[in-house]
């Protein structure tokens, strides 16, 4: 194969799971001015039952915390390490519609939502749905399972943390940038392979006019950025499709060597969300996982997060081939789900 290896990544993003555990520089305690200006604006919108899912930077007025987070957000998150944790917001007093409007609104100066499912949800609800694990349409967030290291179909996806779950369902994160360099310091044979496109399962999402899986290269280089997408349950169910490329062994051995590393304890990190709680996730530079959990009997008091899948406007460029997933490659108009019939929507509770 003659293809080159692009040189190995210097910079924050090629972080150390144990190095970035001892530091507190990626969290953004919000004051108690910060969360004024927030229940401020979610009021107002609450107050007029405004429609969350059309909400823009200028429905959402935040005078001091906006150009703030926005720089933080360009500096730590697209262009660093790639995440940045906000702590502080009232979550147990508030309802949950205003939850998600202050959310959504947060999230409304840092990008464009993207829908999450071919059901145009704009607002995610990560839950154990009771959904079988199993089922090749069904996504892992809708279980209590494991999910394994993966990465979403947008520039930036936002958490926010309503309910922890009894014992486990901790976040993790390991930097692909940092897989990246391993790879090409031990096996530059097998690190070409990811550089070839590979077949991954859309679970029965499929836009218009495309296959049921997209082909894309797990790492990309392209303009001077690498850029990894990946999801290795949803590449390995793709083999279900008869018309998919098959896997060598050759392939195998590489993304069997690129979850080792995602697992490597001396790799990635991991976090404990609180409530009240917003992670903010780099998807080109980082992968995200979440560990197994046990959830409490009763349902009001079961784990919950939002998600927000985000657009950015300040985002890298990327390669032609994403349109395939992301529909589009421009910049701050890119990602989510489409389908036949899809309708933007902000629902308030998991459907």
């Amino acid at each position: 194969m003659s293809f080159e290896l692009p040189p190995e990544q210097t910079g924050a993003a090629a972080w150390y799971g144990p190095e970035i555990a001892k530091r507190n520089d990626w969290m953004m305690p919000l004051s108690a001015d910060d969360v004024a200006e927030i229940e401020t604006a979610t009021q107002a919108l609450v107050a007029r039952d405004a429609d969350i899912a059309v909400l823009k930077p200028q429905d959402f007025p935040l005078p001091t915390l906006a150009a703030r987070l926005k720089a933080r957000v360009d500096d730590e998150v697209l262009n660093g390490r790639g995440f940045l944790l906000l702590r502080g917001l009232p979550v147990d007093r508030w309802s949950i519609r205003e939850s998600a409007t202050a959310f959504f609104g947060l999230g409304a100066h840092l990008g464009s939502a993207r829908s999450q499912n071919g059901k145009g949800h704009v607002l995610g609800h990560v839950q154990d749905l009771g959904m079988d694990v199993n089922d090749p349409n069904v996504r892992i967030y809708q279980t209590h399972e494991r999910q394994t290291y993966h990465t979403d179909s947008c520039d930036i996806v936002g958490l926010l943390c309503l309910k922890t779950a009894k014992s486990g369902g901790l976040s993790a994160l390991v930097s692909s940038t940092t897989i990246f360099n391993e790879m090409r310091r031990r096996r530059p044979d097998l690190l070409k392979l990811l550089f070839q496109p590979i077949a991954t399962d859309r679970r029965g999402e499929v836009p218009e006019g495309q296959k049921p899986f997209f082909e894309i290269p797990v790492f990309n280089w392209h303009q001077g950025y690498l850029t990894a997408i990946y999801q290795r349950q949803y590449i390995d169910s793709a083999q279900r499709f008869p018309e998919a490329p098959r896997h060598t062994p050759e392939l195998i051995e590489a993304l069997d060597m690129f979850d080792a590393l995602a697992n490597d304890p001396a790799l990635n990190t991991f976090m404990e969300f609180k409530p009240g709680d917003v992670q903010l996730v780099h998807n080109h530079t980082m992968l995200h996982d979440r560990t197994g959990f046990e959830d409490w009997p009763e349902p009001e008091r079961r784990r919950h997060l939002l998600r927000l899948w985000l657009a950015a406007e300040r985002a890298r460029p990327l390669p032609e081939i994403f349109a395939q997933r992301y529909g589009t490659v421009t910049i701050g108009d890119r990602g989510g789900i489409i389908v036949r019939g899809t309708r933007l929507q902000a629902p308030l509770q998991a459907v």
